[in-house]
């Protein structure tokens, strides 16, 4: 599995995707990151609707310098926008996520959702073509049939090799509300779709009907007082799921108990602290991504301001809580104004769940070693791109000057005033194998991986300098 801590784990640029420029279009914009369950193909969609499928390089994977070069295998255009002439709604193309089904033989399969429509794709390779029809030309015209005077067998000729992406279901008219989630279960036969205030239940081979499974819709909609966020399947009991809410609440469903799971089994709620209260307090504690521990025995969700790890044997309180960017509570006015304390960021595992990792602004990332209780502030930029050049920790000090410990700040420390708020890192991603992670800006794709240990390099961070103490 991905990495035994990140005590020991120093970072290394290897690799950004997209391109390097000021004026960005909209269309461009990373919406969603995903590798597949090998490893080997990473995915990214984007705002104009187009999903961009990245390969491991072969060659380079034993070469554990170079592991983590990624190129481009496949590109296509899974959304288009429409028009709803029902509702005069505009749907917008936008890839709101991604989730690879497990391999089952050559090909690759993978869902793809925008606000209202899921599509099931098919990647597969071609480099052989058929050749020497009876009934047709070469070039594809057909010949008269009384003219054919002897047969042949066709053959297969080599020929460069395809990468087609091809539709094999879609999924559609389920949701009244925008799509936020979707998740394969452990069963691979089926999957769950959500939106504000209903989650569905799919067959892989059915797409004309679903099985709505909670729905918490209230009679009056003036009486509704929050909406589902997140949801997801657990990685290895197919009747378990969990969803997160507006309230900075979890719940947890068995399938087992009711076909509709609008009465949870668990709830996962932490009291809020009467001293942290404010007029922004509801809206910070929303949840914007959960997922569960590739063991299943954890749950991790990300609001605003924090990561929580809970237990799934206890409902009470996290068992741990890691501050991402406390120092910008004292910001919540111009972070309210700008529309930022909206952003929904993301959250991932590493492969053996020992580290968490999430995204920041002025593209910074944060890590939190579970078992060594450190953390470690990294950044995504175009001036760290020599190709594996350590990534130097980054820290965010509050205060102009005097006591604040700003006015004399070493330089690779920021202060909160400086930091971009338009620069973001919402969308990130662990290789579930190993030490390759994935992180999205606005528009460029950035690929790290962890340092390979050489004995002989004096210009090592020491593990002190590269962790501090959470």
């Amino acid at each position: 599995m991905a990495g035994g801590g990140s005590e020991d784990m120093q970072w290394c640029f290897s690799q950004v995707k997209g391109a390097i420029d000021d004026d960005v279009a909209e269309a461009d914009i990373i919406s969603t990151v995903e590798f597949n369950h090998s490893g080997e193909l990473l995915a990214t969609g984007d705002r104009g609707g187009r999903v961009v499928i990245f390969q491991q390089e072969v060659e380079n994977k034993s070469v554990p310098e170079y592991r983590s070069e990624y190129n481009v295998y496949s590109t296509f255009q899974s959304h288009e926008p429409e028009f709803d002439y029902l509702k005069s709604l505009e749907i917008e193309e936008k890839i709101n996520k991604i989730r690879w089904l497990p391999q089952k033989n050559a090909s690759q399969f993978l869902l793809s959702t925008n606000d209202k429509t899921i599509k099931l794709w098919k990647i597969s390779e071609r480099d052989k073509r058929p050749e020497g029809y009876n009934l047709k030309e070469e070039d594809g015209r057909y010949i008269n049939p009384g003219n054919v005077t002897s047969l042949r067998v066709p053959v297969f000729r080599p020929m460069d090799l395809m990468v087609e992406a091809s539709p094999r279901r879609v999924f559609s008219n389920a949701h009244t509300y925008h799509i936020n989630s979707i998740s394969v279960n452990s069963d691979h036969e089926t999957y769950l779709s959500a939106d504000d205030l209903r989650v569905n239940l799919w067959n892989l081979e059915i797409n004309d009907r679903s099985f709505n499974i909670v729905d918490i819709k209230p009679a009056n909609m003036e009486d509704l007082t929050e909406i589902i966020t997140a949801a997801e399947f657990h990685p290895h009991h197919c009747h378990t799921l969990v969803y997160s809410s507006s309230k900075g609440s979890i719940r947890l469903c068995d399938m087992r108990a009711s076909a509709l799971c609008d009465q949870h089994t668990k709830l996962f709620e932490e009291p809020e602290d009467p001293s942290n209260r404010s007029f922004f307090s509801e809206i910070i504690s929303s949840i914007s991504d959960v997922k569960f521990s590739h063991s299943g025995r954890y749950l991790m969700t990300r609001d605003y301001l924090t990561v929580k790890i809970w237990d799934l044997n206890m409902e009470t309180r996290p068992i741990e809580t890691y501050q991402v960017h406390e120092y910008l509570r004292n910001k919540m006015c111009s972070l309210y104004e700008n529309d930022c304390l909206f952003d929904k960021f993301e959250c991932c595992w590493n492969g053996d769940d020992s580290v968490v990792m999430t995204g920041s602004y002025n593209n910074f990332f944060r890590m939190f070693d579970r078992a060594q209780r450190r953390d470690a502030t990294l950044e995504a930029s175009r001036e760290h791109n020599l190709p594996l050049q350590l990534l130097k920790p980054r820290r965010v000090c509050t205060g102009g000057g005097g006591g604040g410990g700003c006015s004399k700040r070493k330089k690779d420390e920021i202060s909160v005033d400086s930091l971009d708020f338009n620069k973001k890192i919402l969308h990130t991603a662990w290789h579930p194998n190993d030490n390759i992670i994935a992180v999205a800006t606005i528009n460029n794709l950035y690929i790290f991986q962890d340092k390979v240990s050489d004995p002989d390099s004096a210009d090592d961070l020491s593990a002190s300098d590269m962790m501090c103490t959470i």
